[in-house]
């Protein structure tokens, strides 16, 4: 089982603590400590199998959305754009937003949803609300991406911290050229993401949809309109005048 490097920080001190508590309870009460042994080292390999990191499988496609999360679909509505992703001065555009509840037992590695250039990334620290609950899109520790596909499209999508995750790890960078379904981050324990799509993009899934990350259709994005060609109408010119008014 392939288990994640972000995840190494945390394992290693429950599976050490495990080993300790296991091996204390034995020599302190004998017999008697072997359950608490046992469970000491069933939380240890829970950590192991929490930070899983399964290799996934992008469907080909242009004009496609992959799910950035493994979880629930809980929500989809219309909002604005996350404001710290929006220029600045400017009001930011309504979007369509997929949300996607994770809990403690769904892979927590999230990949990015489109192929693209990264044009912005925000870190937002905040508060840890349950993050099945709308307030967690505003007020929880949160790391937002601004992504603009090879046609010009943007879309957005954040990671959100639960009560119980208290750290989002996220490697994009701007400038970045990313593709579709590569691993980017993931959110320690109980968590939400987000994705914004544009107005026109048609939604796949439906409230209540569990989807894969790196492998699940979120949507499709329609084709970009072309631009109205204008016509330049050249006009002769008039003849000259070849002698003077009789």
């Amino acid at each position: 089982m392939k288990i994640a490097p972000e995840g190494w920080v945390v394992i290693i001190p429950i599976v050490a603590g495990a080993l300790i508590l296991g091996g204390l309870s034995i020599i302190l009460l004998s017999w008697w400590g072997i359950p608490v042994m046992l469970a000491a080292l069933l939380v240890a390999g829970w950590s192991l199998w929490f930070f899983r990191d399964p290799n996934r499988v992008t469907p080909p496609g242009t004009d496609q959305i992959i799910s950035p999360a493994d979880g629930k679909v809980i929500k989809i509505d219309a909002a604005p754009l996350p404001a710290n992703l929006a220029p600045a001065g400017e009001t930011p555009p309504q979007m369509q937003r997929v949300s996607i509840f994770l809990n403690i037992f769904n892979v927590h590695v999230n990949r990015v949803p489109a192929a693209g250039k990264i044009t912005k990334v925000v870190y937002s620290p905040g508060t840890f609300f349950n993050a099945s609950m709308d307030k967690a899109s505003e007020s929880n520790e949160r790391s937002a991406v601004l992504l603009t596909d090879p046609r010009g499209r943007q879309i957005a999508f954040v990671q959100i911290a639960g009560w119980v995750a208290r750290r989002i790890v996220n490697s994009l960078r701007e400038g970045q050229t990313v593709s579709a379904g590569e691993r980017f981050g993931l959110i320690r324990f109980g968590s939400r993401a987000e994705i914004y799509l544009p107005q026109d993009a048609e939604i796949l899934v439906q409230v209540g949809e569990h989807v894969i990350a790196g492998e699940s259709l979120l949507a499709k994005l329609a084709a970009p309109q072309p631009k109205p060609q204008v016509e330049t109408v050249v006009r002769p010119a008039a003849p000259a005048e070849t002698g003077a008014l009789r």
